[in-house]
Parts: C-alpha cells; structure tokens; sequence
C-alpha cells in the first residue's frame, strides 16, 4: 500500500481583463487510485509578480500580460469609484 499526494496546476484561466484565474488540483492515491481530491484557487491581475508560480502561469502571464495590457488594466482599476462613494 503507497500512498502518493500529487499537485497539479490543472486549470489557468484567462479572463477579458486579461487576470489569470488558476486552479490547483491536490490529488491522495493509493497504489495509483484516486481516494480524494481538494482544489484551491487564486487569481493573479495584469503586473503582479508570478514568483513562486508554476512555470505554465509565468509563461501564460508573460505571453498574455504586454505592457499595453498592464497600462490599460491599472487605468481601469484607477477608473473605478470606491463602494460608497
């Protein structure tokens, strides 16, 4: 009886404002069947730093985030009023 834990970045998602979306897999075997399964999730905006991230998200964010894409979210994030106000 082995037991192995497995993490896999099984989904990236890029939404219209050009934020990735990224779901990570957490997968328990046991003599390579599947006994459970736990998902997290993040996102990661236009400019913020993909340290740490999984070489797919950093390739993914450095082909999709230009500096065109960066500008034009923080312009639109600048737009945006405070709830309340």
């Amino acid at each position: 009886m082995a037991l192995t834990k497995e993490i896999v970045i099984d989904r990236i998602e890029i939404l219209e404002n050009c934020t990735l979306q990224i779901r990570q897999n957490t997968r328990i075997k046991e003599d390579g069947k599947e006994l459970s399964s736990s998902y997290s999730r993040w996102m990661l905006q236009p400019g913020e730093s993909t340290e740490g991230q999984d070489p797919k998200v950093i390739a993914i964010a450095a082909a999709v985030w230009t500096s065109e894409v960066i500008s034009a979210y923080q312009a639109a994030q600048a737009a945006q009023k405070p709830i309340g106000a």
